[in-house]
């Protein structure tokens, strides 16, 4: 390689082909662009939409969802090993502390940001919900 064919610019992708792959993915995924003015959208239109003034706290609660859902998964995990006695005593007390100070924390960040553990809980449609009810 000299030193004259480090210094271009790898050569674009035709148009063509970048449109014919936005074409293709819209296709596939049933995505429509949302406007501002269109009424008539579908609900896969609908969801595309954010509302600036929600757009923080609609994050928040994206990684509030996915942080209680990991907590969930490691409290399952650590009650497992517990009913295996695969931990001493030192690291059951250990990970129920981690659990519990990290529910806390989670409780304190709904509350900073008005929701409840309630709202974390997606509506996945037909296959229900994301969380169990009432972290049970």
């Amino acid at each position: 390689m000299t030193e004259s064919d480090r210094t271009q610019p790898a050569p674009a992708a035709p148009a063509a082909t970048v449109e014919e792959v936005a074409l293709a993915a819209a296709r596939t995924f049933g995505l429509a662009p949302a406007q501002p003015d269109d009424r008539g959208t579908s609900a896969t239109a609908q969801r595309l939409r954010t509302d600036p003034d929600t757009v923080e706290r609609d994050l928040i609660k994206l990684v509030l969802t996915i942080v209680e859902l990991l907590r969930q998964l490691m409290e399952r995990t650590a009650i497992h090993r517990v009913e295996k006695e695969d931990l001493s005593e030192e690291q059951e007390e250990r990970i129920g502390m981690t659990l519990m100070i990290l529910h806390e924390r989670m409780t304190e960040l709904c509350d900073r940001y008005g929701l409840t553990m309630d709202d974390l809980n997606l509506d996945l449609g037909p296959l229900g919900s994301l969380l169990p009810h009432n972290g049970s």
